[in-house]
């Protein structure tokens, strides 16, 4: 018979033990009821402020730990080290030397986000290139092996640590910003707050260090109405995981991605528009949850998202979608590339080493080379067209900028070309939107008639896909040409909502490659990613029989609803959004715990029987 003591021995063991296969989720009863110790020791803590930021650093190494197990010490070594690049350069030392400090630092910081997240990529790489069959090995576990004398840790493959991208580049962030003249945290356990802080550390956003530490110092305060924003915000953001994405992709969007070719036409289609619902109410909903956790802990994150896909051009997509890592690739590499101002050597070299790679991982020159003539050609332009060269430098430095986001996202050629696609969607609106409405008809004219033509003589699905996709384009192209000349609130509502959903059709699209390259074994990820992305253009542009589509529609209702659900919740206007907010952070105190037990069960009959992962924890 088991006694009390083994009982509560096994249950100490699995609270301070790590399991790879269930890590610590938002949606779990032991994240909650880890939080509810943190928030009474803050309670007891709230007016001693070092005491409060050490627990709070403690309290975050212990989440990563049951988050990442042993990848612990690699969050540790970070947080070392970054630390003591700031202090070295805020000493008074000549401005080359820190500089040299500053990209040496850059360098350890990416080349462990580049180990961790491209080993396989880049091992692909030169393999395609020298015929060599070079095999990935775990370093940092063989060294662990030789240190712990025993075969502790395979080195078999190296395993992604959750939430790497987001810590390196904060860390990255306040290395430069101290270059830049910002005042280095002094106090280690504050530094260490500040890059592990649990609520934000796996999944952003990526917090600024002249926004997040200023609030290091301040004394707990949470008055009533940020408490009920608080609590609205977590609810907010379980509905939006658990209802929405959970929804959508364990009862459709997963099955339908994992083999397409074993759905129609009009499935495949259902389940591209569902997963641009369920990527956003995933990574936002993490983000509701996070604000929320943090509020009630007295401290505020910057705003992640602002209904994206309200968005009316692809531009203004990435100013409303991932706002911290949009706003950080601009500050620390669209504009040091020279943002619209001028070209550097890394505008150029940015753009063809990706093609390089794109172009070794296929094993043929038919992407570099292209790519490099057209490099040249833009060069040309820059160097004997002056009235064109500020518009093409913006260009470049805006599809360089796109690009790496991409690869930021995943070491997948899918995602180079869900990169590529959106900058491509930011250029070409720029020309768009710079045509009057009678060239931009002619110019959808021309491109429908070009994709007829190869439609008709190739009969290739993507073909077909796009010239159907052209088809409605020009479609809005011939009325803005009709009704150029009428204004008022009407004719501008429907011209925006033309807009956005065509902008929400486009960026759709591109989820295709997005979807293909997540959540793959990395040695494997580039062939099973375009394959799957290759069978589904395939079935959306193959040829549909019409006459079951109501019959699928019926099917699949549920999958029907709750996308229409959310997208309508989604496109509310943004005011009615905020008073709701308001209203409920207002509630007296007993029927907001009446509101909240309601929303709590309904959020729990959708719950499954094994919790899906946040997708964002992968990059």
């Amino acid at each position: 018979m088991v006694g009390l003591k083994d009982v509560l021995l096994d249950f100490v063991r699995n609270l301070f033990s790590f399991d790879q296969a269930h890590p610590l989720l938002f949606t779990q009863f032991y994240f909650w009821a880890f939080f509810a110790i943190v928030m009474a020791f803050l309670c007891v803590f709230r007016s001693k402020v070092l005491l409060r930021n050490a627990f709070i650093f403690f309290a975050s190494l212990f989440f990563y730990y049951k988050t990442s197990g042993l990848f612990l010490i690699l969050l540790g070594f970070v947080i070392l080290y970054n630390y003591v690049a700031g202090l070295w350069l805020a000493k008074d030392r000549s401005r080359g030397l820190k500089k040299a400090v500053v990209v040496l630092s850059v360098i350890v910081n990416l080349s462990l986000l580049c180990y961790y997240k491209y080993a396989y990529f880049l091992t692909d790489v030169v393999n395609n290139l020298c015929g060599t069959s070079f095999v990935v090995k775990d370093w940092f576990a063989a060294a662990g092996n030789a240190v712990a004398g025993s075969q502790a840790f395979s080195v078999d493959s190296i395993f992604l640590p959750v939430g790497i991208s987001f810590f390196i580049f904060q860390a990255v962030s306040y290395v430069v910003d101290v270059y830049r003249g910002l005042k280095p945290v002094r106090i280690f356990l504050d530094f260490g707050f500040y890059l592990s802080f649990f609520p934000q550390l796996v999944a952003g956003p990526i917090v600024r260090a002249n926004v997040f530490i200023p609030q290091l110092r301040k004394p707990f305060f949470l008055g009533r109405t940020q408490f009920g924003i608080a609590v609205f915000w977590i609810l907010n953001g379980l509905a939006k995981k658990l209802i929405l994405s959970d929804y959508l992709a364990v009862n459709f969007c997963d099955r339908v991605f994992e083999n397409p070719l074993l759905y129609t036409g009009f499935e495949n289609l259902t389940a591209l528009f569902g997963y641009s619902l369920q990527v956003y109410a995933d990574f936002s909903g993490y983000t509701d949850i996070a604000t929320g956790v943090a509020m009630l802990m007295g401290f505020y994150l910057p705003k992640n998202f602002n209904s994206p896909y309200k968005a009316r051009n692809a531009a203004e997509f990435w100013r409303r979608w991932h706002i911290s890592l949009s706003t950080w690739l601009r500050d620390y590499l669209y504009i040091p590339l020279g943002g619209n101002r001028k070209g550097t050597f890394g505008s150029y070299a940015i753009i063809l080493g990706i093609a390089f790679l794109a172009s070794a991982l296929a094993g043929s020159w038919w992407v570099f080379l292209p790519v490099l003539a057209l490099t040249l050609i833009i060069a040309l332009l820059i160097i004997f067209k002056k009235g064109w060269r500020k518009e093409l430098i913006s260009d470049i430095n805006r599809m360089d900028t796109m690009l790496l986001g991409g690869l930021w996202h995943g070491a997948s050629w899918n995602f180079m070309i869900w990169g590529g696609l959106n900058g491509l969607g930011i250029l070409i609106y720029r020309f768009w939107h710079n045509c009057n409405a009678y060239i931009r008809t002619l110019v959808m004219v021309l491109t429908v008639g070009a994709f007829w033509t190869l439609r008709h003589f190739f009969g290739a699905p993507v073909f077909n896909l796009f010239f159907w996709w052209t088809v409605i384009i020009l479609a809005g192209a011939v009325l803005g040409m009709a009704f150029k000349s009428v204004s008022g609130p009407a004719a501008k509502w429907i011209k925006d909502s033309w807009a956005v959903l065509m902008t929400f059709i486009f960026i759709t699209f591109t989820r295709l490659f997005f979807r293909s390259g997540s959540n793959l074994d990395p040695a494997e990820a580039n062939e099973k990613a375009w394959n799957t992305a290759k069978e589904m253009v395939n079935r959306i542009g193959g040829q549909w029989d019409w006459s079951l589509v109501p019959q699928m529609a019926w099917q699949h209702r549920s999958i029907i609803l709750v996308f229409l659900a959310g997208m309508i919740i989604h496109w509310l206007p943004e005011n009615f959004k905020r008073r709701y907010r308001i209203c409920f952070a207002k509630l007296p105190l007993a029927v907001m715990v009446l509101a909240c037990a309601a929303a709590i069960f309904i959020i729990c009959q959708f719950v499954t029987a094994d919790l899906q992962s946040f997708i964002y924890f992968q990059f």
